[in-house]
């Protein structure tokens, strides 16, 4: 076997060396956290172990019968967990399709039945919590499949930490960048009602103009809801941050022009409900006439996967290019979070955790929205 070790700041980065190198058929052998000489973690980076069985290793592997016979057991090994994925885990948006927890673990059991007795237990328990955290079905299935291509060094004091690689490894996320280029970056947040824009919009705002530096300014085009400029009015002059409204979007082009020497412009609209088709396009008339360099779709975690599937859905008219979701301090389980970027394949750009500006906001993590997924904790 091959085996080579790859360093990088997060683990997914290391995971990303490892496949462009090894190739897919590469497996983690072992991962570990290395810390500057402070040891408190602001130089903290993640060493992984991986290894690939070389060509002439596997042909001479596999010339006995008794080699043989373990070819014929690894086959059989993947027919199974292809079975187990086929049976229990079905389309979630079939109309009327039944999931009972108690054959899923009989079947689990029975399926499984020719592994490890330990790491059986260990694998019954994971989809007991992916399913108790109220993860779908086929990305349960997705993180088994992974996990088969490890079966060989899984241990029931090493199972957790493949869980939460295999985790990471389907959640994009991306970072807030701005450069200066002459003119302004222009950001808008939508969403639907309630799930915190407003707020959302003050943080990244604060954050821009003290932590990057950036010259700021707000155009808010909520003029329906009651207080809402109030709201962003008061937030603009304690941060000394200019603000200015548009009621049409008419109004658009001459505010951007006013904003010309900003470095980016937050554009702040007015929360909609995904089932008004004609206030989503009245306000896709104003960012159309902004010009908006990236729209936030701004979601709540403490909704269903049903009801933020139909938001996603519906406000796709604005062509969103990453998600915000909200409210995680409020959220009891956050595998919809893993529904939502997974179906829809899009990023996360950040968390919101509370209503404290600028402090309750985390630039979105792939290893930290796993950690949160998994065992249903935020810090």
């Amino acid at each position: 076997m091959q085996i080579k070790k790859f360093i990088a700041p997060t683990l997914k980065q290391a995971s990303l060396q490892m496949k462009k190198e090894l190739g897919t058929d590469a497996v983690i052998l072992g991962t570990r956290v290395l810390y500057g000489d402070n040891n408190n973690g602001s130089n903290r980076m993640f060493e992984l172990t991986a290894g690939i069985e070389e060509k002439e290793h596997v042909l001479e592997y596999t010339s006995s019968d008794e080699n043989n016979e373990f070819s014929h057991l690894e086959n059989n090994f993947s027919d199974e967990i292809k079975k187990l994925s086929n049976k229990i885990f079905i389309n979630p948006v079939t109309k009327n399709s039944s999931f009972n927890q108690r054959n899923l673990n009989s079947t689990v059991q029975r399926e499984m039945g020719q592994a490890d007795i330990n790491i059986d237990k260990e694998l019954k328990e994971i989809v007991d919590t992916l399913f108790n955290k109220e993860v779908q079905k086929p990305i349960i299935s997705s993180i088994l499949n992974q996990l088969k291509k490890y079966k060989n060094f899984l241990h029931p004091t090493n199972i957790d930490s493949y869980v939460l690689s295999s985790i990471a490894s389907i959640i994009s996320t991306t970072k807030f960048e701005v450069n200066k280029k002459g003119r302004p970056k222009k950001v808008a947040l939508v969403g639907p009602t309630g799930v915190g824009k407003t707020t959302c919009i003050a943080k990244l705002a604060v954050i821009s103009k003290i932590l990057h530096n950036l010259d700021v300014g707000l155009i808010s085009i909520d003029t329906y809801r009651l207080g809402a400029l109030d709201q962003l009015r008061i937030f603009s002059e304690i941060s000394n941050i200019e603000m200015l409204v548009a009621y049409e979007p008419s109004d658009i082009p001459k505010l951007i022009n006013s904003f010309k020497k900003k470095d980016v412009i937050f554009i702040d609209t007015a929360g909609r409900s995904q089932k008004n088709i004609d206030q989503l396009e009245k306000t896709n008339e104003f960012l159309t006439a902004a010009k908006v360099d990236d729209t936030y779709l701004v979601l709540s975690s403490t909704g269903t996967t049903k009801n933020l599937y139909d938001v996603a859905d519906k406000f796709k008219l604005f062509q969103y290019n990453s998600v915000i979701f909200t409210k995680i301090d409020e959220a009891v389980t956050f595998g919809n979070i893993l529904n939502i970027v997974t179906n829809f394949d899009i990023p996360v750009s950040f968390l919101s955790n509370g209503q404290v500006i600028p402090d309750d906001i985390i630039s979105a993590d792939s290893e930290f929205i796993a950690n949160m997924v998994y065992t249903g904790k935020y810090n």
